[in-house]
């Protein structure tokens, strides 16, 4: 599955080539350190926008063939020239860390997906570029995936989330199902909430299994890769299943046999 913190990216693996292990592990670095301005710490709301309107210079001197400032954006620019890499992706992520700053709820799940399509489906698609197999189908998939990926996030950290003052669940969703705000600060596992939950793992299983063919369409260690990341969010949401909807006392991690598990599901795709 994705690694921690920045849980939907695969962090050059063994089963990466050895050229593309150091550009992965440069996209890592540019989401992790930009997604911690604005989650780590306790700095003033204007202070963490700031901090990434700097990266966002950064990218726009890469963009205009100007040096930039910071050794992770002069790394990062030899990378985006080698193999073509767009930075619309990046802006991307960028704009979903600053939304993480302003917005903490969401009245909708295609609120939610809106911001999948900044928060995830830009690392698919920068992960496609590096293997040179960005054809619109296979974005397309991959961009099911990524926000799948995201949801289980979600979905498996609704109290972590909530202790920083977030909910991703769809507000009207959870007025639908009868859960208030109060169920999750009083970490109630109700009947409404187990529906709740379920109905959000049945849709998000749904857009895996969407997405899922890419992995089938790719050779090689991508192809495994792959496969072993759609297998890792679909093991997180059995688990999610098997526990109830109770994240609060069982939030589901993946575990030694788990990888058993998945790299057997994973090889059987």
């Amino acid at each position: 599955m994705p690694v921690a913190h920045y849980e939907n990216f695969p962090v050059a693996s063994l089963l990466l080539p050895a050229r593309l292990r150091r550009p992965v592990e440069l996209v890592y670095a540019f989401a992790r350190s930009a997604d911690d301005f604005a989650d780590e710490g306790d700095r003033p709301a204007a202070e963490r926008l700031a901090a990434l309107e700097a990266y966002r210079a950064e990218l726009r001197r890469i963009g205009a063939g100007e040096p930039p400032v910071t050794e992770l954006f002069r790394a990062l620019g030899r990378a985006v020239r080698e193999f073509s890499l767009p930075l619309e992706p990046f802006f991307a992520l960028l704009d979903a860390f600053a939304q993480d700053v302003v917005k903490t709820r969401y009245a909708s799940f295609d609120e939610v997906l809106r911001y999948c399509e900044r928060s995830a489906n830009p690392v698919g698609a920068l992960m496609l570029h590096l293997f040179g197999a960005a054809t619109p189908e296979r974005l397309r998939q991959s961009d099911a995936i990524c926000s799948a990926l995201q949801l289980v996030n979600f979905w498996q950290d609704v109290e972590s989330d909530f202790a920083r003052g977030r909910i991703y669940l769809p507000a009207d969703d959870m007025a639908r199902f009868g859960v208030g705000e109060r169920d999750i600060a009083e970490r109630r596992c109700t009947d409404a909430w187990r529906r709740l939950i379920g109905f959000q793992v049945e849709r998000t299983r749904a857009m895996l299994e969407c997405g899922a063919p890419l992995a089938r369409t790719l050779s090689g260690r991508i192809g495994l890769e792959l496969r072993l990341i759609v297998q890792g969010g679909l093991r997180i949401l059995e688990k999610l299943e098997r526990a109830g909807g109770d994240v609060f006392r069982h939030r589901p991690v993946l575990r030694s046999p788990d990888w058993l598990l998945m790299s057997w599901r994973a090889l059987r795709m």
